[in-house]
C-alpha cells in the first residue's frame, strides 16, 4: 500500500463521512527536520507503527513506540516530537470526529450503531485513560486498512462496513485499554536497557556480538529480535540511536560538530557528516544552522 492523506473537506473520498476527518499512511524514508511539527486536534487521533521507532510526546510527555504499538491521542492533546523531527519508518492514522459531553467524556456520532450503554462506555474508558500508548496492537492497522479498501472500491452498502469498522476500532481500542492495565511495555526490559547501555556509551565502536552479548543472546537470535521489535537491523538500529542523539547536541552551539561526531561513535567528522546527510537531507551544520535560526 502507498502513502496516501484523506482529509475530510477536501477528499472526495471522504464526502459522505463527516466523522472521519483525516485517514492516512505515512512512508519515511530519512529522517527530515521540521516534518512532524506539533499538532492540536478535535478528533480522536489512533496511529499504527508499522516499521521504525519513533519517540513522540503527547501531551508533553514522551513515549517511545516500534512496531506494532499504537499512540491515542485524545481530541485537545498535543502530539509532537523533538525539534519536530519524524525518524525513518512509516505509520498509519485515523481521526476521528466525537461528540464531548460537558463531563469531558467523548462518545461516537449517530452515524455509530453501538447501543447508548456500550457508547456511553467506551466513552467513559477512553475520558479516563492515562495510557497513550498501546503495545502490540497490530489489529489496528488491519482495521484502518479495511476502512481505506471500502473508500476506495466504494462496493455496495461500504457505507455501512466503513461504519462498522470504526465501531470495531473503538471496541478494540478500549478492550485493549482495560486489558493493559499497567504501563509496562511489551518491549522486553532487556532490550530498553540495552539502549540505555548504548547511548551512555555511544563514541564506543559497538558491534553486533557485543550488543548481542549485553542481553545475553547470540547474533543470530538478537538480530531476529531487533528486526521484529525495532524493523531494522541491528548496525542501522545503532547508526539511528546515534543520529538520534546527534540531532539532540546539534542544538547546542557550544559543541563543535567534530566533538559530537567523535561522541557518538563517528569515525571522523566526514563520517558523521555523510551518514548524517543519508539519513536526514542535510549536512550537520546545515541543520544546526537552520535550527538555530529557527529558536
Amino acid at each position: 500500500m502507498n502513502q496516501f492523506v484523506l482529509q475530510y473537506g477536501k477528499s472526495a473520498e471522504l464526502l459522505l463521512f463527516p466523522h472521519i476527518l483525516e485517514l492516512g499512511m505515512k512512508k519515511n524514508g530519512s529522517i527530515q527536520a521540521n516534518s512532524f511539527p506539533a499538532t492540536v486536534a478535535e478528533g480522536l487521533r489512533i496511529y499504527h507503527i508499522i516499521e521504525g521507532r519513533f519517540e513522540w510526546y503527547i501531551n508533553h510527555q514522551p513515549h517511545v513506540f516500534y512496531p506494532g504499538d499504537v499512540a491515542l491521542i485524545m481530541p485537545g492533546i498535543q502530539l509532537s516530537s523533538d525539534n519536530s523531527v519524524l525518524t525513518i519508518g512509516s505509520f498509519i492514522w485515523i481521526q476521528l470526529a466525537v461528540q464531548k459531553l460537558d463531563n469531558g467524556h467523548v462518545l461516537p456520532g449517530k452515524w455509530s450503531r453501538l447501543s447508548d450503554s456500550e457508547a456511553t462506555a467506551i466513552g467513559k474508558i477512553l475520558f479516563v485513560n492515562n495510557l497513550p500508548a498501546l503495545s502490540r496492537f497490530n489489529e489496528v492497522c488491519s482495521i484502518i486498512k479495511c476502512i481505506y479498501t471500502e473508500l476506495v472500491e466504494m462496493e455496495v452498502a461500504y457505507q455501512t462496513r466503513i461504519n462498522q469498522h470504526i465501531d470495531e476500532l473503538l471496541i478494540q481500542v478500549t478492550r485493549k485499554i482495560t486489558r493493559q492495565t499497567h504501563s509496562t511495555r511489551d518491549f522486553p526490559q532487556a532490550f530498553t536497557n540495552l539502549e540505555m547501555a548504548l547511548r551512555q556509551d555511544l563514541s564506543h565502536q559497538w558491534t553486533v556480538e557485543e550488543m548481542a552479548g549485553l542481553v545475553g543472546m547470540g547474533t543470530t537470535l538478537f538480530t531476529e529480535k531487533v528486526k521484529s521489535f525495532s524493523g531494522f537491523s541491528p548496525i542501522n538500529y545503532l547508526i539511528n540511536i546515534r543520529i538520534s542523539e546527534a540531532i539532540k547536541l546539534l542544538k547546542r552551539a557550544d559543541i563543535s560538530v567534530t566533538n559530537i561526531a567523535l561522541d557518538t561513535g563517528f569515525y571522523s567528522s566526514q563520517h558523521f557528516s555523510t551518514t548524517f546527510k543519508k539519513l536526514t537531507g542535510y549536512r550537520p551544520s546545515e541543520f544546526r544552522k537552520n535550527h538555530l535560526r529557527n529558536i
